[in-house]
């Protein structure tokens, strides 16, 4: 199992029991390092003090902070350790809220919450309860020097937790309105059944980063000499007549339909004439 990123006590109530959290997710990219052009030798960067004009060893970095210009006090470890709240150990349940009130816009980051030793039944209670009451729980935790506000929510095979950006953290953007009475009832209707036809279960793992694929076969290209290929561009054209528009993607979206359709009537129609064609070559025979 990954490594816990934080471990306490989750509490709610009374209740009380050890717990421990993971990353969930981590996005993956391809990252290149700074080469000098010249002979390809890899660039380092240098802590460079601007007092004395020189490099300076890691071992003789401390942290500061700038409380007026040019002015700082240090601060060390412990200095924030001695002012950790109460949640650096133990996530607390401040209440539970309705799962379709939560706007997806203010979940963060995502942890596996898992039990540590001692707290399976608790959790499980925790858990189960969450399931069947389409509630989640909101929490207070305090990790990678900040506290944070974190959603409880029952995953497929355990708690999920999400920390949450702040109220004042969320971008309120005037301009971010959507004028429906601009829909015709035509249109929605239309916009309705093309919804329809792209319609599919949630499969993530048919989900791919086109982009990444593309960066590490024009790496391996390089590498072995070949000509790198450049990606077709895409023509977008203008949306004109919406309606005209809605009609065009429903007939493409209906071809392969159509298409698949007529394949499996000529294989059905195969199988159906196959025993009379065997039965004209056994009397010619």
């Amino acid at each position: 199992m990954a490594s816990s990123v934080w471990k306490g006590h989750l509490t709610f109530g009374l209740v009380s029991f050890p717990i421990r959290l993971f990353s969930a997710a981590r996005s993956e990219t391809i990252s290149f390092n700074l080469l000098h052009k010249d002979d390809h030798s890899r660039i380092r960067q240098v802590t460079y003090c601007q007092v004395e004009d020189k490099p300076v060893p890691r071992s003789e970095l401390v942290k500061g902070y700038e409380y007026e210009k040019d002015h700082y006090v240090e601060i060390d470890d412990e200095d924030i350790k001695k002012v950790a709240p109460k949640t650096a150990k133990v996530m607390e349940i401040l209440e539970f809220v309705k799962a379709g009130d939560v706007d997806a816009v203010y979940l963060e980051s995502s942890y596996y919450v898992a039990p540590d030793e001692g707290g399976e039944k608790p959790y499980a209670l925790l858990y189960q309860a969450l399931r069947e009451s389409s509630y989640y729980g909101v929490a207070k935790v305090a990790m990678h020097n900040r506290e944070h506000i974190i959603i409880l929510r029952p995953g497929a095979k355990g708690i999920l937790s999400h920390t949450m950006y702040y109220q004042d953290e969320i971008r309120q953007v005037e301009e971010f309105r959507t004028d429906t009475s601009l829909v015709k009832d035509k249109e929605l209707a239309m916009a309705k059944m093309l919804i329809s036809s792209l319609e599919a279960e949630f499969e993530p793992q048919k989900y791919h980063d086109d982009y990444r694929e593309n960066l590490q076969k024009m790496i391996e290209a390089k590498i072995d000499g070949r000509k790198v290929v450049a990606t077709p561009e895409t023509h977008i054209a203008p949306v004109i007549d919406i309606m005209e528009a809605l009609k065009k993607s429903l007939a493409e979206k209906r071809k392969p339909a159509l298409a698949a359709t007529a394949a499996a009537a000529a294989g059905h129609q195969e199988m159906a004439e196959a025993p009379k064609k065997r039965a004209r070559k056994s009397s010619a025979g």
